[in-house]
């Protein structure tokens, strides 16, 4: 079976509050073809052959997570989240080490609210990106004409897109590769807004696998919507 032969772990960061959805509860936790979002995104993983551990970050005072059917999986561990994403990933890292990982294991960590992942996309990666000395992560070129604004809100330049990739998750990286090189940034006090950003700081190049371009993150209302178009789902 393609990715198959690729043993990895799982890291997803859970413990944001997704505000710009304006609901009720973090997005994660919002209902799409009778489950939360975070139970679809699992669905990926713990349906993978080579899957090693599975760490949730959670909130400490997230309310949500016992009251799903799988909190109660064994397969699944929980660490504490961070006040930012790359607290809440070093949390995992740790945990997955306190339960029997080592460091030169593949980690993939991925947004919880992406909940469309491609098991075609998940063996791409892990197939593409089983040798590489780095790691990476799924990516799409840009389709779309790029504008830089200006302080008076127009137009300033068109920005050529042909370099331009927007970031996916999943991002596949030794443990500890990334648990270092996360660690680092952080202590220097260094914005780190995806796990490849943080290899970078350390000067190391992450390698960009194509995936689709439907494996999106819910993070607007409109995206929850589309979501349920494109499952058939009406809620």
């Amino acid at each position: 079976m393609t990715g198959a032969g690729t043993g990895f772990h799982v890291v997803l960061p859970a413990a944001g509050i997704g505000s710009r959805m304006r609901a009720d509860r973090p997005k994660q936790y919002l209902q799409v073809a009778g489950r939360s979002i975070l139970e679809h995104t699992l669905d990926c993983f713990l349906g993978h052959p080579g899957l090693r551990g599975l760490v949730v970050c959670l909130a400490p005072d997230d309310p949500f997570w016992l009251r799903l059917a799988c909190a109660g999986d064994p397969r699944i561990l929980r660490a504490q989240g961070g006040r930012e994403r790359a607290g809440s990933v070093r949390n995992g890292l740790q945990c997955l080490l306190e339960h029997g990982a080592c460091l030169d294991d593949w980690v993939l960590v991925h947004d919880a609210a992406r909940p469309n992942l491609a098991r075609s996309d998940l063996d791409h990666l892990l197939d593409a990106l089983a040798n590489d000395p780095v790691g990476g992560l799924l990516a799409v070129p840009v389709r779309d004409t790029l504008k830089r604004i200006g302080a008076d809100g127009r137009v300033s330049e068109t920005i050529d897109r042909t370099p331009i990739w927007q970031a996916y998750t999943p991002q596949m990286f030794r443990l500890g590769m990334l648990r270092d090189s996360l660690g680092a940034a952080l202590a220097a006090g260094v914005a780190i807004t995806d796990e490849a950003s943080a290899l970078e700081w350390a000067g190391l190049s992450a390698r960009l696998i194509e995936g689709r371009a439907d494996n999106l993150k819910v993070t607007r209302p409109e995206d929850l919507d589309w979501l349920r178009r494109l499952w058939g789902a009406t809620s």
